[in-house]
């Protein structure tokens, strides 16, 4: 049986985490920033998302998420954001380098199944501008 305290990880497979995880500073948080990206923005949309992005001030990709109460109770509007943050989590390596984004929900996006949320960021993620060196 494996204790798992006292399993080890090496400093490779810890630098394979970091990169995938979602930190406060990955985020958008300030309502001026949402304001200044939907100002200065381009914006991209499907049936189910819209989504506003921008060169970054920072030196990392950052994501907002916009979900109103039109979409459905607190459960449906949290799983639709957990959703999108994930989304972002695991594919922001394939992004521009030092893009804000705001994803917005449309309506729509609460009846549909996760799948059909992957697949939606998906099709809006390919028509941003990607990552030169990939």
């Amino acid at each position: 049986m494996v204790d798992h305290k006292k399993v080890l990880i090496t400093d490779g497979y810890r630098a394979y985490l970091k990169k995938f995880s979602f930190k406060k500073k990955d985020r958008i948080l300030k309502r001026r920033e949402f304001l200044q990206l939907k100002r200065c923005g381009k914006q991209i949309h499907d049936r189910n998302f819209l989504a506003i992005y921008s060169d970054g001030r920072y030196r990392k990709n950052r994501i907002g998420i916009t979900v109103t109460k039109k979409l459905g109770n607190a459960v449906k509007r949290n799983k639709i954001k957990r959703l999108i943050r994930e989304h972002f989590r695991i594919n922001r390596d394939q992004i521009a380098e030092f893009m804000d984004i705001n994803i917005i929900a449309k309506k729509k996006a609460g009846e549909i199944s996760a799948d059909m949320v992957f697949k939606s960021l998906d099709g809006l993620q390919n028509k941003m501008p990607r990552r030169v060196n990939h």
